[in-house]
């Protein structure tokens, strides 16, 4: 049996809370997951070595205890856990937006203020935000931006995981990248 097929398995063993299934699993998958944060993070953040493990560490508590459903494959599992990831960067955001303009009383733990700089959430929102509209109006744009941009993925891996060439994948990929500069260049300045 693959490793992905294996993957695949215990993620769907997972559901049901079978603990031994979870133990197998992280693993397996600790280092794309990793891998995934570090690019998360480093988007926002210079400093990445402890906040890509906590947000490693938060994003697969919310997949394994909110999530119980069928997973397709391992893709299926890396796409959630990506949105899961960004999700908990921008609620992050929001926080030391509020806290900074004064609507919060309670300080941020230190490693909350470190994945998300105060001077960089509103880009994180508005990112958010953005992603959101360019996923109504072409979902292909959407997929393509989180795998090269928050998965971390080159063109060829991209490709391969959406099925289409690369030069569909190179094409798609700049025409989202100018509609998301558009956005954020209106959104923003």
């Amino acid at each position: 049996m693959n490793i992905d097929r294996i993957i695949t398995q215990l993620l769907n063993e997972t559901t049901g809370d079978r603990k031994g299934a979870q133990q197998k699993l992280l693993p397996l998958i600790y280092h794309d997951l990793y891998r995934m944060a570090e690019i998360n993070v480093h988007a926002w953040n210079d400093d990445t070595a402890l906040n890509a493990t906590a947000l490693v560490h938060e994003a697969y508590l919310k997949i394994i205890n909110d999530f119980d459903k069928k997973w397709d494959n391992k893709v299926h599992f890396f796409s959630v856990a990506s949105k899961t990831m960004r999700c908990i960067l921008v609620d992050h955001a929001r926080k030391q937006n509020a806290f900074k303009r004064g609507n919060g009383h309670k300080t941020l733990p230190i490693d909350e203020m470190m994945l998300c700089p105060e001077e960089q959430t509103d880009e994180i929102i508005a990112l958010d935000e953005a992603l959101h509209r360019l996923r109504k109006i072409n979902k292909t744009y959407s997929e393509i931006v989180e795998y090269r941009f928050f998965f971390g993925y080159n063109i060829e891996e991209t490709s391969l995981l959406m099925q289409v060439s690369p030069s569909t994948v190179k094409r798609n990929w700049n025409m989202a990248r100018s509609w998301l500069y558009r956005e954020l260049h209106r959104e923003l300045f």
